[in-house]
């Protein structure tokens, strides 16, 4: 009976929930129901994806936006004024061996004032320093140091950002 109240309560969660237009709405059922920890100004868009109740912390003035999945079953961690664009991928767990059904579970920490452009994909265990943009369609295989920004697959750097983080990135929109 329990596995199936955690599972109903994760369909609610990515089938209705994340539908509902509005953000205020959608933080309390994360944040009550879920067991998400989620910081002040944070946003998360419509039709986000969870692969599980718990271990997602995010802090204050946080945007994620639509569509992008975030699986915190190894622990994922997001901190202040991190931008995540459309279709992100944060993934906490994988198989060491495709042959094999065991898995590795590895947590994620993305720093503050991080960026990630649309359809970037996190893998196990990846820290993204402080500042720390990953380019668009990018698939980070290995850490990303602070300012350093990377794309491509996989992720290699490619420039340096500048280190002027005198913003915060609080964004709402009415109906996300």
């Amino acid at each position: 009976m329990k596995v199936f109240l955690s599972e109903l309560r994760l369909y609610f969660c990515n089938h209705l929930i994340a539908n509902i237009p509005s953000n205020r709405i959608r933080l309390w059922f994360y944040k009550k129901i879920m067991d998400f920890k989620i910081g002040k100004g944070t946003s998360i868009f419509m039709k986000c994806k969870f692969d599980c109740a718990g271990g997602l912390i995010i802090g204050n003035n946080s945007v994620i936006n639509s569509k992008s999945r975030l699986d915190s079953r190894g622990g994922l961690v997001i901190g202040n004024n991190v931008v995540v664009s459309d279709q992100v991928i944060f993934l906490t767990a994988d198989h060491d061996d495709w042959l094999e059904k065991s898995g590795r579970i590895k947590k994620i920490v993305i720093k503050d004032y991080a960026w990630f452009g649309t359809r970037a994909m996190i893998l196990p265990g990846i820290t993204i320093g402080k500042g720390g943009v990953v380019a668009a369609g990018a698939i980070v295989t290995k850490d990303v140091n602070t300012l350093e920004v990377v794309g491509g697959i996989p992720a290699k750097k490619i420039n340096t950002r500048p280190a002027k983080f005198n913003y915060n990135t609080k964004y709402k929109r009415l109906f996300q």
